[in-house]
């Protein structure tokens, strides 16, 4: 069939091919549904230039690379890669062969194509159906590609890829500057009307049944029969019913391999001759370069597949396994072969062969892929002796904890506990109770967590001292230190560290040192950071990725939790960063609310919804990442006045209780109270900060327990409880807000200087709290101030932004509104960025933006612009948008 109507696609193509061989990289998402001609117009593309042809004016050449992604039942990590190395060839794919590591495979592929005398085509089809692996050597590839020369072009169902989808994430994670998008339509009713009568057929229905879907198009035109078949399924079966029976054959073996099938795969199961393999061909199958045949779409393949009666089904999995197995060692992965064998109904092929491609997954931190072959060996595993079924739960539990799948981890460790018992194998069962404890605490039932502690310790005590003992004191230690109990989290880690060095554990050893150092931490004892650095550099040395993550996360959270946000963004930056590149996705999350918490604090409100918002739409985020994600979310929403804050922090709360964690209650409780009060209705709030405030006492926090006493203080100023308090907020509860309002500003937290600033009586004060409000775009506080300030008897205060305001025609936001109103003052950017207290760079930003808005060239256009139109009023306050 000819390929209509993609002339301006084909045209994006080349261009952009030309301005990544001009060393600016590119990474080009090809989208639509399934049938659309996504490969297609690759193969157009592409073709044009193995003959050599320029793709631009330039006259560039490039190396045209192409990977795909198959649907397996369970994908085959780094397929693609795989694909790419072959094509390559020589040293490249022997190396790639040997990476025991995901990240070795991903910097190899780097140097690869910087290598390259010639630019690069990369092409990874079908992403919808990638692995986890491959999913982030796509985020890893797109942020460097800049300087290597490469057009790297992704292909995806997007009907297929949900909000939830994990591509989603990768995308949203791409440089945007490098991203460029080509969403193919369907054909228009005119296109189907000439390609019916280029082959002599009516177009009458055609184009109602298929919808313009190029594939449907091929499938109902090529069928012989004038009537046009009601779905996909009958149009691909019309074409297959006149091959002869050994043609029939190949082409069931070919529907039953996703991808394509191998010539040699094909002879060894129903030997398929040069005749059979040639009829195929003729109703639409294709063979490749390499001898392979393939079905032209996916959709095709399945049809055939769906035909094939089940008991035969079974069969052919079995005879294709078996060649499979046959053939060149190693040659063929085994994530294929589980494939053929779980088809099959091989219950010993699939026992045999599932944990080895877990294994192999798992090496390359494609853990979703890891846990689903486990899932899939325990389907066959009800024959298995006891202590092996309960090693493969153990397995599938630890994947699931990495993956957020934290009520299926609990599931398969407790399944563990039994058979382990069962079997009367007590160190074994110990060690299952210590993990039960561990994802307890993550799934937020700490009681429940600290009842499995127990037990291990009473268990474990009782047998001679080993490891496992060592990592159940660091668990106790680890359980206390989070409830704020620090001189007990200080003993069982002193318990812990002496064991783990007896044994020389350090894995432990940095486990139990982080419990230690936080908990000193908690106490104002600075002497924490050192026992947290030593974690870290422990478990990097050692190479213990998810101990290195928690020291990441601690370190982190520490510092966000004084504000020292300084001393917090190299950390947050590299165990982030750390956590992507080794898949530890639960981590990863977790320190993305952090990172929320810090950018609410200082005022970056966007920053702070986008990461809270990435957390909250992971469909696997545990409760322990969820709460401080729709903390923030809550906040953001409840500073600007948005609707919705009060609903995301009842959830928070709720989520929050059963921790029975300060850290997470007490932050939830505050944020409630802030909500409640911007609102005039602190007293409803009571009960709550009543009830953290006994909690306080219990596990206190100075930072925490300061914003619980200044909520309580404000609903009633004769209650003033600053015992236990640190930060800021204690010159607040001593009745001196401006000096509160001052240390607050030297941490960079604006917001929380003029929340402060609300309650000075000095007319000063009040004014430049609600510039700041203002320019934050915090239309409740700034409601407050100036309610307060004419109170006070200020006659000239103007009324300030309305909800009519915020959506201007000009489209300018509140924030940029906040910044006209300085410009009309003649206020140079450094010093809007001061009065506003952001930085000179987000001002300039801002500015760009407006007078792009305005349609302006200069700051004087702009301010004559917002005078005229009524867009300010005197003394640089905000006023009603009058412009039509």
């Amino acid at each position: 069939m000819s390929l209509l109507e993609r002339e301006s696609h084909l045209k994006s193509l080349a261009g952009w091919a030309c301005e990544a061989a001009d060393g600016e990289g590119r990474v080009v998402l090809v989208t639509g549904e399934a049938g659309i001609g996504k490969t297609s117009l690759l193969r157009q593309f592409t073709s044009d230039q193995s003959g050599h042809l320029s793709l631009c004016q330039s006259g560039h050449l490039f190396r045209i690379l192409w990977g795909g992604c198959e649907a397996l039942f369970t994908p085959h990590p780094l397929a693609p890669l795989y694909d790419i190395a072959r094509q390559i060839g020589g040293g490249f794919a022997s190396a790639i062969d040997a990476a025991d590591r995901r990240e070795i495979a991903f910097n190899l592929t780097i140097e690869e194509l910087d290598r390259s005398s010639l630019p690069t085509i990369l092409v990874f089809e079908d992403v919808h159906w990638a692995d986890e692996a491959t999913l982030d050597l796509i985020k890893f590839l797109g942020r460097r590609l800049n300087a290597l020369g490469v057009l790297l072009v992704v292909s995806y169902r997007d009907d297929e890829v949900g909000q939830r989808h994990p591509l989603r994430a990768v995308i949203g994670d791409l440089p945007p500057t490098f991203l460029r998008r080509l969403e193919l339509a369907p054909l228009s009713a005119e296109a189907v009307a000439w390609l019916a009568a280029s082959v002599g057929r009516s177009p009458a229905g055609i184009y109602a049944t298929t919808c313009g879907n190029p594939f449907f198009i091929t499938e109902v035109l090529a069928s012989q029969d004038d009537k046009v078949p009601a779905t996909v399924r009958d149009a691909v079966m019309a074409r297959l019913v006149r091959l002869p029976p050994a043609a029939r054959n190949v082409a069931d073996v070919a529907s039953l391999v996703p991808g394509k099938a191998e010539r040699w795969l094909i002879e060894r199961t129903v030997g398929g001759d040069a005749e059979a393999i040639d009829a195929c061909l003729a109703v639409g199958m294709v063979a490749q370069e390499d001898g392979a045949l393939a079905f032209r779409h996916e959709l095709a393949r399945r049809a055939v597949e769906e035909n094939v009666p089940i008991p035969r089904r079974r069969d052919l999995h079995a005879c294709i396994l078996h060649a499979l197995q046959n053939h060149a060692p190693g040659e063929v992965v085994a994530a294929r072969l589980v494939h053929h064998a779980d088809r099959a109904q091989d219950s010993a092929a699939v026992l045999r062969l599932a944990p080895i491609a877990a294994a192999r997954a798992a090496a390359l931190s494609a853990h979703r892929e890891a846990s689903a072959h486990y899932e899939t060996a325990l389907r066959y595993a009800s024959a298995l002796p006891p202590a092996e079924k309960a090693a493969l739960y153990e397995s599938f539990s630890y994947e699931c904890y990495v993956t957020d799948r934290t009520e299926e981890a609990i599931a398969a460790r407790q399944a563990a506990l039994a058979l382990w018992r069962e079997v009367g194998e007590r160190l074994k069962e110990g060690d299952n109770l210590r993990w039960l404890s561990r994802l307890s605490w993550f799934n937020g039932q700490n009681a429940v967590a600290e009842q499995y502690a127990k037990e291990t310790i009473a268990l474990l005590e009782t047998l001679p001292p080993g490891p496992e003992l060592a990592m159940a004191y660091s668990n106790c230690a680890q359980l206390y230190m989070l409830s704020h109990r620090t001189q007990l989290a200080r003993d069982w880690g002193a318990k812990a560290i002496a064991l783990a060095t007896r044994f020389n554990e350090t894995e432990i050893l940095s486990h139990a040192y982080n419990n230690v150092g936080a908990a000193r931490l908690t106490e104002g004892d600075n002497g924490g950071w050192e026992d947290l650095e030593r974690s870290l550099g422990l478990a990097l040395a050692g190479g213990f990725r998810e101990q290195a993550a928690r020291a990441y996360t601690n370190l982190a959270t520490r510092a966000v939790d004084m504000h020292d946000f300084r001393a917090a963004k190299p950390y947050l930056d590299a165990g982030i960063a750390f956590c992507d590149q080794h898949d530890l996705g639960s981590w990863g999350r977790y320190m993305t609310t952090v990172r929320a918490r810090a950018a609410l604090d200082r005022g970056a409100w966007s920053e702070a919804q986008a990461d809270a918002e990435a957390v909250i739409r992971h469909p696997r985020t545990a409760p322990i990442s969820r709460i401080p994600a729709l903390y923030a979310l809550g906040l953001v929403r409840a500073r600007r006045g948005d609707p919705g804050a009060d609903a995301l922090l009842e959830e928070a709360y709720a989520l929050a209780k059963p921790t029975g964690e300060l850290q997470r209650i007490g932050l939830v409780v505050v944020a409630l109270a802030e909500s409640a009060w911007l609102q005039g209705r602190l007293e409803d709030r009571a009960t709550e900060l009543d009830e953290a405030a006994v909690l306080a006492k219990a596990q206190p926090e100075g930072w925490i327990n300061a914003e619980i006493a200044f909520w309580r203080y404000r609903l009633d100023p004769t209650r003033n409880e600053a015992d236990g308090c640190s930060g800021p907020t204690v010159e607040a509860l001593a009745g001196r807000p401006a000096q509160a309002a001052t240390q607050w500003c030297d941490k960079g937290c604006a917001y929380l200087r003029a929340m402060h600033l609300a309650d000075s009586p000095d007319e000063n004060d009040l004014r430049a709290a609600l510039t700041v409000a203002e320019g934050l775009g915090a239309m409740p506080l700034a409601g407050i101030l100036r309610r307060r300030l004419r109170a006070a008897g200020v006659r000239s205060v103007a009324r300030g932004v309305q909800e009519r305001h915020r959506h201007n025609p000009h489209g300018l936001t509140t924030r940029e509104l906040g910044v006209l109103a300085q410009l009309t003052e003649g206020l140079r950017n450094a010093d809007i960025a001061r009065r506003l207290f952001v930085s000179e760079k987000t001002i300039d930003h801002h500015v760009s933006s407006i007078l792009a808005k305005l349609g302006v060239r200069s700051r004087g256009e702009a301010a004559a612009m917002a005078n005229r139109l009524g867009l300010v009023e005197p003394e640089g306050t905000l006023a009603l948008a009058k412009s039509k």
